[in-house]
């Protein structure tokens, strides 16, 4: 059984929805027969083509806009490669930083031999706090791209020391398999894009599009404030 989406804007020619983590954008080069891909759910879920405007890694959940229409969905794109967007994203990561506030613009390659790429990406940590049976502190941080490179959060916090938990690609497997154990999240990456802010292509509203904090983050702290 195919349980819907959970829509969180729609209007003639935007829709966006809170994808889940595992869950595919659009079909891989290689697809396989248990893939779920959000383009193809949602089209039979609404009953409509939708139009692929922006990509979140497989195991990222949060926040995904769709086109309706083909005007719309190039003029949102226009704004995505212009870096008209504003992205928010969430990540749980072992340990405290040292400033509440930093930023990153380590270059990122996307394959080993490409060509360094400039990337630029701001952090916040909002909150702290010591997981008894881990035996560490945990972190949680919004992230800020402002750049679009390949896993660029990803590995901005890897390459300062703090790997996202769950990242099995960058942290390690026994990292991944220790962590995820520990806090019952299992295999989960603690990645959510929280948060879209941007121009309506054709109404120029000014929208912000927020997911509900996603429940597996929520589960790694005991007191974690409203977001």
């Amino acid at each position: 059984m195919n349980i819907p989406y959970s829509i969180l804007f729609r209007d003639e020619v935007l829709i966006a929805v809170n994808k889940p983590s595992g869950h595919l954008v659009h079909p891989s080069d290689a697809p396989q027969e248990d893939d779920l891909v959000v383009m193809k759910r949602l089209r039979d879920q609404i009953g409509m083509h939708v139009n692929p405007i922006h990509r979140l890694d497989r195991p990222t959940s949060g926040v995904l806009l769709f086109g309706l229409n083909a005007t719309a969905t190039k003029k949102m794109c226009a704004q995505f490669q212009n870096g008209e967007i504003t992205k928010k994203y969430l990540a749980v990561v072992k340990g405290i930083p040292t400033e509440r506030e930093w930023e990153c613009r380590e270059p990122v390659r996307k394959q080993e031999k490409a060509l360094p790429r400039d990337a630029y990406t701001s952090f916040k940590c909002l909150y702290t706090e010591r997981h008894e049976r881990l035996g560490n502190t945990l972190s949680l941080i919004e992230a800020t791209p402002h750049t679009g490179r390949h896993h660029q959060i990803r590995k901005h916090l890897l390459h300062q020391g703090y790997p996202i938990i769950g990242d099995y690609f960058y942290a390690g497997i026994s990292h991944s398999d220790q962590h995820g154990e520990a806090l019952g999240t299992g295999t989960r990456m603690l990645l959510q894009a929280k948060s879209l802010s941007f121009t309506h292509p054709i109404t120029k509203e000014h929208l912000i599009i927020q997911a509900p904090l996603d429940e597996m983050i929520a589960k790694c702290f005991k007191e974690l404030p409203t977001l």
